[in-house]
């Protein structure tokens, strides 16, 4: 969060730090990172004002605090993730987040803006008003993702416009539309507007290599999260960006970045977990689990804290994050064993936010009543009856287990759940328009029953697949009737988690959806769903026409490769 300084403040925050005046409070006997000089210190860590007074020596204060000699660093920072993806409220979000040792991170909303808007940007803004959790935001750039998308209507560069005064809003989120990047007016103008702001733009180019790469980075994007391999990294670093080091629940990419953490690349390194799910988060952690991977393969402990502190304040101009000295703010961590990173204690502006893995409670956000009625009622789509996904041949797309990647299957004629294959549809749901794209799916494993989500990247209509028309019909409709969410229907057996939020996110605690999404995917992995898929994430990837080869769209089956419809 960010402190109201004032003069009276500032001075009270000077006197502390000459030892004029008793600091609030104290970390005695601290082992604290210098981020500056890449050593080990000890001494006393006074805090005033929600900020850092002083560092070494000794310093009296209002509250004392003995650190025993623990491990105190700065608190983490996420360069990129979407809130939307932890499938919990933002509140729900920063409780786990806090308790694994991130204060800050950075958002791109282009999740929920699909679904309803410039009003999306402003329920983030106001979900994380005050929360605990400094939650800073990149504006959506590409909503809708593709022209061929059916969202509830674009953002173009005049509706963003108003957006970049906000305090808490540091430029443009990550551009997919790489093409446009070069060639089209509208992107472009996007960009300038950005930089007419002073603010950045973050980019989102897998594979981008040569000239290309060349003529998206002179668009003016200064950095990647998309870097699969080393050498693609390397590539984009040496010609400018920073690199997003990204270890999320759908794309992990630490382990082939990682030889980018050396003394010579590591500054222009940050980490950041796109996107991040409730069991991944309970599981693994937030960035603390990326740095306990690092240190597990053997780099430079120093250099992943800094990786996932200091680099990423430095880069988005978070000039007083990140660093443990006079004038920045109090965010801190207290690490009993360095090797293990287990985080003790977590204080974000100088208040304690999390101790031995749980957060203290957190104030509710107040969200304008008439924003919160419109993210909970976004299910603007009728039932559907089986006449409706009558379909003659059409194509089959494949899926590439743990990939994003599809591949062309060729056509079928129908289901033939012997084969392997089954039909998806994708049901327009944000303006009634009764659109419904039709096709077939390969490598799902589905031998009855069906799956439906709302959750289906990036325009967010409703995916469903099914091993009969029947069954398809009354997952859909289940869900319409739920306004949102994940559901496994096995004949009179439904299994779901509702997602009242935009159809996105729910507001019930993030334990509790936890256990219903791992019951749902048992449900689905029961119906014969592969082991080795993800049963929901694999659907809710299919409906993103931006990574090769075939995606489904509300208007059918669209060839990414030749950026056309095939059926």
């Amino acid at each position: 969060m960010q402190n109201k300084e004032t003069v009276e403040s500032r001075r009270r925050l000077i006197a502390a730090a000459r030892g004029e005046a008793p600091a609030d409070l104290v970390l005695k006997n601290a082992h604290y990172l210098n981020v500056f000089t890449n050593e080990w210190e000890d001494g006393d860590i006074a805090i005033a004002e929600g900020k850092i007074a002083g560092v070494g020596g000794s310093y009296d204060g209002t509250e004392i605090v003995d650190a025993n000699g623990k491990w105190i660093v700065p608190a983490l920072i996420d360069a990129h993730i979407h809130l939307e993806s932890t499938i919990v409220s933002p509140r729900e979000f920063a409780k786990i987040a806090l308790a694994h040792g991130t204060g800050t991170v950075v958002t791109d909303p282009h999740e929920i803006s699909n679904v309803i808007g410039t009003d999306g940007i402003r329920y983030i803004l106001q979900a994380t008003e005050q929360l605990g959790l400094d939650v800073r935001v990149m504006l959506p750039s590409c909503v809708p993702a593709t022209p061929f998308d059916e969202n509830a209507g674009a953002l173009t560069a005049a509706e963003l416009d108003e957006f970049y005064a906000h305090p808490r809003v540091l430029g443009l989120a990550e551009m997919m539309d790489y093409v446009g990047a070069y060639s089209s007016d509208a992107v472009i103008r996007k960009i300038t507007a950005a930089h007419a702001h002073g603010k950045l733009v973050d980019g989102h180019a897998p594979a981008l290599t040569g000239r290309v790469l060349d003529g998206y980075i002179a668009a003016g994007i200064y950095s990647d999260h998309e870097c699969d391999s080393y050498e693609n990294a390397l590539e984009k670093l040496r010609k400018g960006q920073y690199i997003m080091i990204r270890e999320g629940t759908a794309a992990r990419n630490l382990k082939a970045l990682s030889p980018l953490l050396t003394p010579q690349y590591a500054s222009r390194c940050m980490f950041a977990t796109d996107d991040k799910h409730p069991n991944d988060l309970l599981e693994r952690g937030h960035i603390d689990g990326m740095i306990r991977s690092c240190i597990n393969m053997g780099i430079d402990p120093v250099l992943a804290i800094k990786t996932a502190s200091y680099h990423a304040a430095q880069y988005f101009g978070l000039r007083e994050k990140g660093a443990i000295a006079g004038g920045y703010d109090a965010d801190l961590l207290m690490v009993d064993d360095l090797k293990k990173f287990t985080v003790e204690r977590v204080w974000c502006g100088g208040v304690l936010r999390a101790e031995n893995g749980t957060a203290m409670p957190l104030p509710k956000p107040e969200v304008d009543a008439a924003l919160l009625e419109k993210a909970k009622n976004t299910m603007h789509a009728q039932p559907i009856t089986e006449a409706m996904l009558d379909c003659g041949k059409k194509p089959v797309i494949g899926l590439i287990a743990g990939e994003l990647l599809t591949t062309d299957c060729g056509e079928a004629e129908g289901i033939d759940r012997l084969a392997d294959i089954l039909k998806v549809v994708v049901v327009e749901r944000h303006r009634n328009t009764g659109h419904i794209g039709i096709g077939y799916l390969k490598g799902y494993g589905l031998k009855k029953g069906a799956v439906a989500t709302s959750i289906a990247h990036d325009s967010h209509n409703i995916i469903a697949v099914g091993a009969t028309d029947a069954e398809i019909c009354a997952a859909v409709n289940r869900l319409i009737a739920e306004k949102g969410g994940i559901y496994v229907v096995d004949g009179e057996n439904v299994t779901g988690l509702p997602l009242e939020i935009g159809g996105l996110m729910t507001e019930q605690p993030l334990e509790a959806v936890n256990a219903k999404l791992e019951a749902a995917k048992s449900a689905a992995y029961a119906l014969g769903v592969h082991p080795e898929i993800d049963p929901f994430m694999s659907l809710s990837f299919l409906s993103l026409p931006v990574i090769p080869a075939l995606k489904i769209l509300t208007n059918g089956v669209f060839d990414v490769t030749t950026f056309s419809y095939r059926g």
